[in-house]
Parts: structure tokens; sequence; C-alpha cells
């Protein structure tokens, strides 16, 4: 039996600062949180650093390079918000038996109508973008999804001129035949929506989240109290909304000597790049709307949209830890925001052993120095990543 203790680090359980306490593992599940330590278990010396649950990025698009460099964040599971079945299916029986990638779970191909977002990106892309334009396509559409393994349905309300170029938008009643169809499989209904009336579409039409938020116009009290009323979550993936205001917040993590070795040179001038193709300003209504929206009671998770080549301004693990701070700056504590990207996150994504430090749950753990529960830039200094107990290697790290 493989057993461990971490001992004497400051502890966040998901949920709550526990202070100094001792954390038992064995056999890739945490075993006790405190207490005496079993003679003849390893001791980790954590003294100096606190220890967090893995954190898990709520909206990413993967593939095994960039669960690769996650994991090297302390990243322990993406949530992939679109991606091609040929690329996840297998990706999703490999990192169930590699325990140095991140873990992933995955919308698959997203729901647009032929010629949709995200067709203008995907110039030059291999790959069929399976679509459905009519109320009739749609069951065929859902249970090929269902028949990928799809963990979720995502649907794209987009008419992409905040991205810089039109394309043709999902109609309504393709998008309520969505939402009934997912639901009736079981599936939660993730939407993209990047302005105001995309999100209001979205919410009426009853779906569970929106995996961004709302980036042309300020929030009004009206589209607030909806999104409350109808229990929907909001991952909103500030960092790529900095790059579509032309923030260039990630040049900041692109420089920093904690994110340098872990991500390759040609990631790093992309980190470092924006979209821009919303004003500046535009930025400040999303903070604004994060934070009028965490006051109503919605739950928001971290999540980053952190993508292929292609998408400037983020890159896989290092940008989670810019979406915290970004969270931090729109008004969240840092408690809550170190909630958004582990209890929080696990609870809408029915993830029920991950996400918090507690008997029985995974051992999808993070050690880093210093206290992120009181500055939230300490998440970086990585000291140690476990997945499902195993400790990545130093090698990986710096690979």
């Amino acid at each position: 039996m493989s057993e461990f203790v971490i001992a004497g680090a400051q502890v966040f359980n998901g949920e709550r600062r526990l202070g100094p306490v001792d954390v038992h593992v064995a056999d890739g599940v945490i075993t006790a949180v405190g207490g005496p330590g079993r003679s003849g278990a390893e001791v980790v010396d954590a003294r100096g650093a606190t220890l967090l649950p893995g954190l898990i990025d709520a909206h990413t698009h993967s593939d095994e390079a960039a669960l690769r460099q996650a994991l090297t964040f302390g990243v322990t599971t993406e949530l992939d918000l679109t991606s091609m079945p040929e690329t996840m299916i297998p990706l999703r029986r490999t990192t169930a038996g590699s325990l140095d990638l991140a873990d992933v779970r995955s919308a698959s191909v997203g729901l647009t109508p032929e010629g949709g977002h995200p067709h203008q990106l995907r110039k030059g892309l291999d790959g069929v973008w399976p679509t459905a334009s009519s109320v009739a396509e749609v069951p065929g559409f859902v249970a090929d999804r269902v028949a990928e393994g799809a963990d979720y349905l995502k649907v794209m309300i987009e008419d992409g001129h905040v991205l810089g170029a039109r394309v043709p938008v999902l109609a309504q009643d393709v998008l309520l035949a969505a939402v009934r169809e997912a639901h009736a499989n079981g599936l939660k209904v993730l939407a993209h929506a990047l302005t105001l009336d995309a999100t209001r579409r979205a919410v009426d039409a009853g779906v569970d989240g929106l995996t961004h938020l709302f980036v042309d116009a300020p929030y009004t009290p009206q589209i607030i109290a909806r999104i409350a009323e109808a229990g929907v979550f909001v991952i909103p993936t500030l960092s790529v909304l900095a790059s579509i205001t032309g923030q260039g917040a990630s040049a900041e993590l692109a420089a920093d000597p904690r994110v340098r070795p872990k991500v390759p040179q040609v990631w790093l001038e992309s980190l470092a790049e924006t979209w821009h193709t919303l004003p500046q300003h535009n930025f400040q209504y999303a903070l604004a709307s994060v934070a009028a929206l965490h006051a109503a009671g919605v739950d928001v998770l971290a999540g980053t949209d952190a993508a292929h080549l292609g998408a400037p301004g983020t890159a896989h693990g290092a940008s989670l830890h810019g979406e915290l701070r970004l969270l931090v700056r729109a008004g969240l504590t840092p408690l809550q925001t170190l909630r958004a990207a582990t209890a929080l996150a696990a609870e809408h994504f029915d993830l029920p052993g991950r996400g918090r430090i507690e008997p029985g749950k995974r051992a999808d753990l993070l050690l880093v120095d210093g206290d992120p529960t009181a500055d939230m830039g300490d998440t970086l200094s990585v000291r140690a990543v476990w997945r499902q107990g195993v400790p990545l290697a130093v090698e990986s790290a710096r690979a």
C-alpha cells in the first residue's frame, strides 16, 4: 500500500482554511485530515506552504500536451468545453491511465448552425464539425454526443461580432430543442454567450451554466436577477475577456519566472498577445458584472478558455492562476476565489470525489509556498503536485 502524510502545511480544504493540519493519503485517497500519523508512513515536510485541492479549470479546449502542461501548475482536472471526438475519445482513455496528465471531462462537439461559431476560427484545421440548423436535426446531434461519451452539452449562441467576424446564429427554437433533448438524456447544458442578448437567450432557454460572461455592454439589474432566479452558474473567463478587450493581463504571467520554465516559447508568445476586438473599457463591464453576480448569490466558477495556438492571451495551467487574480480584482475574496476553482467547480460538474481535502476524496493535491488565502499570487509558487496520490516528477514539471 502506498501511504504518506503531508505534514505542517496550512490547509485550505476547498471551503475554508483549516490551519496547520496533517493530511494522510493511502492508495490515491485522502484517509484522514488531522489526527496521529501511522508509523512507517512517508512524511512530506510541508512547513511554510499551503495545501490546496487540485485546481479545476472549468473552461478549456484540451489535448494531451495541454493536459501535461496544466498538471505542472497544479491543475489536476480540466473541463473541456468543445473538442473533436477523434481527439478527445482516445485522450480520455489516455488520461485514465497516465497520472502525469491532468484528468479531463468533455462536451465533445458544441452545437452550432452550419457555418456558425467556431467555424471562423477553424480555418486550416482538420475534422468535420457536426452542426444542427433545425429542430429536426437536434435529436440526432445530441444522440451522437451521448455516443461519444460527452459529459455535458455545449451550445453556441454567437453572432461573431465580439470576435471580429460575423457568423450565422443558432435559432431560438433549435436552442430550446437542444436544452430539452440534453436534459432528457441527463446532460447539463452549457452556453457560450459573449453578449448581453445571447445571455438573455441562453437563460430563457433553460441552460444550466454560462461558459463566458457578456462583455459587449454593462450589466442591468434585470439580467443579474434573471440569472440568479434561474440558478444558472457562470464561468466568466476573465482571462479571455481581458484578451478580447486588449488588456494584456497575461503578459505579466508570460514574464513570470514561475511560468516561463514550464511553457514552450511559442505558447509564451501567444500568452502575451491579445485579441483586442473590443475597446479596453469594456473589461470594466465584465469586472462589475462579476461583482454584481456574486453579490446576487450566483455561483461563479474559475475557467480560462485556454485553447490551442491562435487563441491569444491564454495558456493551459498558467492562465488559471491569472484567472484567480482577476476574480479577486473583481471583488471576490481569496477564499471565495479558491473555492471557485475547487469545491464549487466539482459540485456543478458532478465530480464528488474532487475539489475538497476530506477523507474519502481523491488525493488530487497542490502544495504551494506562501499563503494564497491571503495573497493569490502565491498559487504560482508550486512546490508539489499529486494526482491520485502520485507525485508529479520534477522532470515533468520542468519539461
